[in-house]
């Protein structure tokens, strides 16, 4: 059965993101609000969470994870980015995009796509997000909770308690965080090419 959390959307409760963490860092696999939409979140090293969220999307292996990172210190850490994919990241976050970048050696060999080496980062421009990602220490390997055969995220962390709680350990919830998922930039060529439009402006992109 899945903990529920109610958390304020401007000033989170620090015990209360603590005992996240906390139990982010016990394997506990979440739901969580974005700036985007909800998302299913564990840490990079949680083998059997990775396979959890796989089994609730029914993913294959060619499906781009996402790191979720507090800052771009922390981002920087896991992909490569020359000179100029850096200054048009940079002046993108934190906001509603995923970049899709070449890994570094500090990603899981099984977090990459299988041919090419690559792995999403984002950094979300969310008061509880952030939170969490500080109180934890370390980017959140994530997914985008859109469930099977339907096209559109669950934006209520009630609802996500009521039919996930056999399969989750706990749902953060700060309020509707809407349906309309991140704008994902593929830069792993060297120049940006948008492979989904959603919640970021594609328009600097393009």
């Amino acid at each position: 059965m899945a903990k529920y959390f109610d958390v304020h959307p401007e000033s989170p409760q620090p015990r209360t993101i603590s005992t996240v963490a906390d139990s982010l860092r016990s394997g506990s696999l979440i739901a969580y609000p974005t700036d985007s939409c909800f998302a299913l979140g564990c840490r990079l090293d949680n083998r059997e969470g990775l396979d959890r969220i796989r089994s609730i999307r029914r993913l294959d292996e060619r499906h781009h994870f996402t790191l979720v990172c507090e800052n771009f210190a922390q981002l920087g850490q896991f992909v490569q980015l020359d000179n100029n994919v850096f200054r048009a990241v940079k002046a993108a976050t934190p906001g509603s995009y995923t970049f899709i970048l070449p890994a570094t050696k500090e990603v899981p060999r099984r977090l990459m796509h299988p041919k090419k080496k690559t792995v999403g980062v984002r950094i979300p421009d969310h008061t509880v997000t952030r939170a969490l990602l500080a109180a934890l220490g370390e980017p959140l390997l994530s997914s985008t909770l859109v469930l099977p055969d339907e096209d559109e995220p669950m934006t209520q962390g009630w609802e996500i308690k009521e039919r996930l709680d056999h399969v989750l350990d706990a749902v953060v919830d700060s309020g509707d965080c809407g349906t309309e998922p991140t704008t994902v930039v593929d830069f792993s060529s060297g120049e940006p090419e948008i492979i989904r439009y959603g919640a970021g402006d594609p328009t600097r992109f393009e």
